[in-house]
């Protein structure tokens, strides 16, 4: 991350990230042992007596704030057990560090509690994953951001679409970092407000990979959405601003945004609008990854060679696991 921060640097660049941590807050069994259970029923921004978690999240922040945090958010999220916490927008490797303290503060906390925190992405089945949405920008050496440009319907600058071209035309070699785990293709499908396809929307659009805000100027920035909260940050954020400059440096342009619900389109609609999926599986996301001149020339030959190794290892561990779901569905029909 600090080589690919250095080559923006030349550019004349500052990396900020504003990241949105999402994560569960689940009973411990008799034996301090992490469980799924809850007892709660709360969705988007309930607050007590059906957020049973508000004491928890506000001592949560307390402590962060004390540790030098500036939190920008946190509140209650859609599925019940799970929370938010946002952070004020900072420079890249920072904010990396941010993410790793964040997540340790916040497990300890939870089981002063005598609770489990854990950023698995997708802990139970039928209820919204865990996302680590990024938000991003860029900044000149004067402090200026450099995505904003009022003169853009958008109010977005030349500089922030070729970003935007850089992030989806490097994605789908991507995803086996922004979506570290077999667990995290199981966040990434329709109708749980996480994307599925390679898009980006003007709108507030929960089916596209990125969105921007309308008319942001000076406030500029994209919204990758695909990442979970299981992701290593120092490689996530390292791909992310090397695809972006990509884009910077080729000039790339990318497709027109997309305003409707993808998951509702046909596979002809999203083929004549040259909509592609991501990855479904780890498997794919492996395909894509393997032989990536991008991918190596970010990450380096060793990092690239061992985080390959390691994540075939994990996949064909898997493949070789009968799951419940299999029993369950074969044993008493064959």
């Amino acid at each position: 991350m600090k080589k690919v921060l250095e080559e923006a640097e030349k550019m004349g660049y500052t990396f900020m990230i504003r990241p949105e941590c999402e994560f569960f807050l689940f009973h411990t069994d008799d034996e301090g042992q992490p469980t799924t259970n809850t007892h709660e029923k709360g969705s988007y921004f309930d607050v007590g007596p059906i957020d049973l978690a508000e004491n928890v999240r506000r001592d949560i922040v307390l402590s962060l704030e004390d540790m030098g945090f500036e939190i920008e958010a946190s509140y209650h999220e859609k599925s019940p057990a799970q929370h938010e916490v946002d952070f004020h927008e900072t420079e890249g490797l920072k904010t990396a560090d941010n993410i790793m303290t964040l997540r340790m503060a916040i497990k300890n906390i939870a089981k002063r509690h005598g609770l489990y925190a854990t950023f698995m992405p997708k802990p139970k089945e039928g209820v919204n994953g865990s996302g680590l949405h990024i938000n991003m920008c860029l900044l000149d050496e004067n402090g200026n951001n450099v995505f904003g440009d009022r003169s853009d319907r958008l109010g977005m600058s030349r500089t922030a679409y070729q970003f935007i071209a850089g992030i989806l035309s490097h994605m789908k070699e991507m995803m086996l970092l922004t979506n570290p785990l077999i667990n995290s293709y199981k966040r990434l499908i329709p109708g749980y407000d996480a994307p599925n396809y390679i898009a980006w929307s003007e709108y507030s659009n929960r089916s596209a990979l990125i969105r921007v805000p309308s008319n942001c100027g000076e406030q500029a920035g994209i919204e990758l959405r695909c990442p979970d909260s299981a992701v290593n940050p120092y490689l996530v954020f390292a791909v992310c601003l090397a695809a972006g400059m990509d884009g910077i440096k080729n000039e790339m342009v990318p497709p027109a945004s997309v305003s409707g619900n993808i998951y509702a389109m046909s596979e002809q609609e999203r083929a004549e609008r040259g909509i592609d999926r991501l990855p479904e599986t780890m498997r794919e996301a492996i395909d894509a990854f393997r032989g990536n001149a991008f991918i190596l020339s970010v990450l380096g030959e060793h990092i690239y060679t061992k985080y390959l190794s390691a994540k075939e290892g994990e996949w064909n561990e898997f493949r070789a696991h009968v799951t419940d779901w299999e029993v369950k569905e074969y044993l008493n029909k064959y």
